[in-house]
């Protein structure tokens, strides 16, 4: 009997090649679903290759059959890890396949807020060419970085951003400071403390209850003034409205973001009409290159887990095999 499977979306050619190659599942593709189509197609399914559905209680409920959830992302804010690992449901993430992608992605909306590219190309297209009182551009050079998340991606900015000479400084509690230090950079404990030093600031941390709203209030008014945020990891970590008086008042240069804390951005979001914002889609892994490696990633990643044998080092939840 073919394994049934559910996909998100339609997957990149690389990863639905490794699929089509099986012979033994019966597809079933859907488009970024509403949560009652997306539990209506899991009544009778074996796996789930997931984007940023929701797989919560009631989808589990649904989904009697469920054996397996392959995301194609490292993320899994939006899976609820406990209850799949109750029902020995194996969590798959596509570790190693999209940090490349993703860091380019922040170095850009850091290049682009820095020298206000988009501000720029707005004005000239407008039919104009140098603004009265000129754009506040900055170089990247010589300037104090913050990495907020030292795993792949954060790893690889910081790299990148000691290619542009900046100095870096490294907060994430998970990781030993020595272990940062021998990588040439600055591990910095104190939160706050880091923000006052830094110039720009870039994250790439988890979506936890630990750091829903890491950057409020309180930790941009620790930063520098004129100081530029990046976010390429959760549209939550940084509190919007917060983020947008920061913008306001000045005391934030600009923002450059790939996500946002509702998405898709509703109409009324104050960031999008705020000068020195440049905002894409949820997009920095969605590189042909990314979405291809993301792609067959995920498909292999779910074909392991139906076989009985998945990866360890690509589920969350690896406690369950010690089950037996």
């Amino acid at each position: 009997m073919p394994h049934r499977i559910i996909l998100g979306r339609p997957l990149h050619p690389a990863g639905a090649a490794v699929l089509a190659a099986r012979g033994d599942l019966d597809i079933t593709e859907l488009f970024d679903p509403a949560a009652d189509a997306l539990h209506a197609a899991l009544a009778d399914a074996d796996g789930l290759i997931a984007w940023l559905e929701r797989v919560d209680h009631a989808a589990l409920a649904a989904a009697p059959r469920l054996r397996a959830v392959s995301r194609v992302g490292v993320g899994f804010d939006t899976i609820d890890i406990p209850a799949c690992s109750e029902r020995g449901i194996p969590v798959m993430v596509v570790n190693g396949t999209n940090d490349l992608s993703v860091a380019e992605h922040a170095m850009m909306l850091m290049l682009a807020v820095a020298r206000r590219a988009v501000d720029a190309d707005a004005h000239v297209k407008a039919g104009g060419w140098w603004p009265e009182d000129g754009p506040r551009m900055v170089d990247l050079a010589g300037r104090t970085v913050l990495v907020v998340g030292y795993g792949r991606i954060g790893a690889r900015v910081a790299q990148y951003c000691r290619a542009f000479h900046m100095r870096v400084l490294v907060h994430d509690p998970l990781y030993h400071p020595a272990r940062i230090a021998a990588d040439g950079h600055e591990p910095a404990r104190d939160l706050h403390a880091a923000l006052a030093r830094s110039d720009v600031v870039t994250l790439h941390c988890p979506l936890t209850p630990h750091t829903h709203h890491l950057m409020d209030e309180a930790a941009l008014a620790a930063l520098r003034p004129g100081a530029i945020l990046v976010n390429t990891a959760r549209g939550p970590v940084a509190q919007q409205a917060a983020v947008a008086a920061a913008l306001r008042s000045g005391r934030l240069m600009g923002f450059g973001t790939d996500v946002l804390e509702t998405e898709p951005a509703e109409p009324g979001n104050p960031l999008l009409s705020l000068p020195n914002v440049v905002v894409s889609p949820h997009s920095a892994a969605s590189t042909e290159e990314g979405l291809s490696r993301m792609a067959v990633a995920a498909a292999r990643n779910l074909l392991d887990a139906l076989d009985g044998r998945p990866d360890p080092a690509m589920m969350v939840n690896p406690g369950i095999l010690q089950r037996g």
